[in-house]
């Protein structure tokens, strides 16, 4: 007599796609590989190996919910009423930062000066910033301390330089900032933070500001009113540093950011009395290019989980990969990660090359407007390529989806970026002609390359009547697609190129993703952006 299996429907788990991890986020990542050796990091190819497994790994990936789980808290007080002020993290949290300090994320340029040091460390910022982007910031601030004080303050540096660089979590030191106040927001000259001189370079601060990240560090660059005028201080962690709360934030929940009061705090002098701005500006710019890199990790994580996603998931007959509306969704945000990644690859390139130094200050602020201003609908887009598991905590997206908008936020909203490019353009028309040169590399390539361009030349050289703010924004996303398309045309497979020139540049493709052309190759652009 035959026997009869029944199964249990309930309880059988069909159509589901695997779990990601483990997975090398390097190996997967042919764009960054190429780029990384391409820019001059080609001695860091072993090491973003390493970080790339230990990132994509199953601990990595448990630590990464942990602090999302468990968020930071505030303990102003002890027991018995006394001042602390100290921050409650989780473990998971000193595993994450503690894997970022060891492989000298927080420091690689400084403490090994050989050729493509930005680049590798570029490429081991992205790849580490898969595991939480909380994380990410101090990691950003401590590397943007150096040259800040190198610059500024040569004998602080040699004091503090050797902590800041050090790759023992235990003994070394972590640097944040604090510049915003309630009143001034991106406005740092409308700050009301006091700083009365004591003598010998050492002022005494009151005041307070409205975000300071990561309290746990040992040290803040600060921007207060001196006598002659705003001016940035180093301010040791200590008494007189209170912070009054937590930040309850849409994203980076993990990374504790603060509301702080400065009673009677000593700090000394940075730079010049009245040169605040000017002083801290070398941290800013280096922070601003971890905003473009944590960006570009964004649209890489995205496309990778959809893509993943699509390849496992069925629907209506089909693979959703194979389904032709779905291919061109995967197609559109692959080329548009890829575009994110050449360009913030190049861009850090620029740091390694002092000659590169005037493209280096205008692609930074182009490239850290663009970018971050695609990350939050890439990420939208991203999620609902995995449907209704998108919008469960477990996918990962949903998190994706609210850290996505801080890197446009941090270090210059994109009124503030785009505006900065105009102000660089006037004040430092040789960061505009190296900008353009490089865009042109690539003359003959793509006949849409070159016809864009053509337009890019012809709107500057009537960008600045009285209707040049009013435009900024679009002037700036001109030029940042400029780049990103000449990089791909000059080292990316045809697919990827063509398909970017014809939509962001020749007018085929509409406005949201999915939205590609047809004729491109979806299937190509797909296998690079996923080896299978």
């Amino acid at each position: 007599m035959a026997t009869i299996e029944l199964t249990d429907p309930a309880h059988e788990v069909r159509n589901q796609a695997p779990p990601l991890h483990p997975v090398n986020f390097f190996d997967l990542d042919l764009a960054l590989r190429e780029a990384l050796a391409r820019e001059g990091g080609d001695w860091g190819l072993e090491r973003a190996h390493e970080v790339g497994s230990a990132a994509g790994s199953e601990a990595a990936l448990e630590h990464g919910r942990r602090v999302e789980r468990n968020l930071p808290i505030l303990h102003t007080h002890d027991r018995y009423g006394k001042r602390i002020d100290e921050v409650e993290l989780d473990p998971s949290w000193h595993w994450l930062l503690r894997g970022a300090v060891e492989r000298q994320i927080h420091s690689l340029p400084w403490r090994e000066q050989r050729p493509g040091a930005h680049v590798v460390r570029a490429a081991l910022f992205m790849l580490w910033g898969n595991v939480n982007a909380g994380v990410m910031c101090p990691v950003s601030m401590t590397h943007a301390a150096v040259p800040a004080l190198r610059a500024a303050a040569p004998e602080l540096a040699a004091e503090w330089e050797p902590r800041l660089t050090s790759s023992d979590y235990e003994s070394g030191a972590l640097a944040g900032m604090a510049m915003t106040e309630r009143q001034g927001g991106s406005d740092v000259r409308a700050n009301l933070t006091r700083a009365e001189p004591l003598g010998d370079g050492r002022y005494e601060l009151n005041g307070h500001k409205w975000f300071c990240s990561y309290p746990p560090c040992a040290m803040f660059l600060v921007l207060a009113q001196a006598p002659a005028g705003l001016s940035c201080f180093l301010v040791p962690r200590g008494p007189g540093l209170e912070f009054q709360r937590l930040k309850d934030k849409l994203g980076t929940r993990s990374l504790p950011s603060a509301e702080v009061e400065f009673h009677g705090v000593h700090g000394r002098l940075v730079g010049e009395e009245g040169r605040g701005v000017p002083a801290i500006i070398r941290m800013v710019n280096h922070t601003r290019l971890d905003c473009l890199l944590g960006a570009a990790t964004t649209l890489r994580r995205g496309t990778l989980e959809a893509v993943h996603h699509a390849r496992h998931r069925s629907a209506f007959g089909a693979p959703l990969v194979e389904q032709p509306a779905m291919r061109n969704v995967l197609a559109d945000l692959a080329i548009e990660s890829e575009a994110a990644t050449v360009a913030a690859m190049r861009v850090a390139r620029g740091y390694d090359d002092a000659e590169d130094g005037p493209f280096r200050r205008l692609a930074t602020a182009v490239m850290k407007y663009w970018v971050c201003k695609s990350a939050p609908a890439h990420a939208a887009e991203a999620l609902e390529c995995l449907g209704g598991n998108g919008f469960v905590e477990d996918s990962g997206l949903p998190l994706l989806y609210r850290d996505a908008p801080l890197n446009s936020i941090w270090e210059g909203s994109g009124n503030v970026s785009a505006l900065d490019v105009l102000r660089a353009i006037v004040k430092e028309p040789a960061g505009l002609t190296a900008y353009l040169a490089e865009c042109e590399l690539a003359a003959g390539g793509d006949r849409r390359l070159d016809s864009h361009l053509e337009r890019v030349r012809a709107r500057l050289a009537g960008a600045f009547d009285q209707d040049a703010q009013f435009q900024a924004r679009h002037m700036v996303e001109e030029l940042a697609v400029a780049l990103q398309a000449s990089l791909l045309v000059r080292h990316s497979p045809s697919p990827v190129a063509d398909a970017y020139c014809a939509a962001r540049l020749g007018g085929e493709g509409g406005r949201a993703y999915g939205t590609l052309p047809a004729g491109v190759d979806a299937g190509a652009i797909l296998d690079r952006a996923l080896p299978a």
